[in-house]
């Protein structure tokens, strides 16, 4: 959180300087805080590593939200997995921008068990990516930011000081990780977007990947 705070140097802001062009950390899930953070939801979610988390932004309308959630819910079961739950973040909007603001999506986690026949690690998280490809094949209102049962990311349309601020989990002692990936964007071919905020999941990477490779998939 340090290291992207000394970011600034590169990081793309709107002519206000309100709002950023995005930044984003990717961590380890932290099994200590995650239990904490589960335990009056309804759900257990076993030891370290027996489950994935997957960050979702999703339509902030209730209706759309509810149905893309059940669709989630409904393609893990049908993948052979067992899903344990929704968490609906602690962030503090009022931190942001108003640009980040108006277009900022609600976000949520979900849970989902690893079942005996599948490893951890390497091999659960095959599965996990499968249900990720199906889900953002069969959903046009939810980006999926990651869904690993090892890493999580989180991110957004930030300032580079925005980032500690505006999700309460990273501010919370209880979230280690011995790993920690940061990335500051300054945007040159496409508008900012919370979606577009640290291109990283598995890597880092060039974001002309992302252009050539997508637009040829498309």
């Amino acid at each position: 959180l340090s290291i992207v705070e000394n970011l600034e140097h590169r990081a793309g802001k709107d002519a206000e300087g309100k709002t950023g062009d995005g930044v984003g950390i990717l961590l380890q899930i932290s099994h200590k805080f995650f239990k904490k953070a589960t335990k009056n939801l309804g759900f257990d979610i076993g030891n370290e590593r027996e489950y994935g988390v997957g960050m979702f932004f999703m339509s902030q309308d209730e209706l759309v939200r509810k149905r893309e959630m059940k669709m989630l819910e409904i393609i893990v079961e049908k993948e052979g997995l067992e899903f344990l739950g929704w968490r609906e973040v602690p962030i503090h909007p009022d931190i942001l921008g108003k640009s980040a603001v108006d277009c900022m999506p609600c976000i949520m986690q979900a849970f989902i068990e690893r079942p005996s026949r599948y490893a951890k690690g390497l091999e659960f998280d095959r599965r996990l990516y499968v249900v990720r490809r199906i889900f953002e094949q069969s959903s046009d209102d939810t980006y999926v930011v990651s869904l690993s049962s090892r890493t999580i990311v989180y991110k957004g349309m930030f300032l580079v000081g925005q980032l500690r601020l505006f999700f309460a989990d990273l501010q919370d002692e209880e979230y280690v990780s011995a790993i920690a990936m940061v990335h500051s964007r300054f945007s040159t071919n496409t508008a900012p977007s919370w979606q577009r905020a640290h291109p990283n999941r598995f890597i880092v990477h060039n974001g002309e990947i992302n252009t050539i490779r997508g637009n040829a998939d498309k």
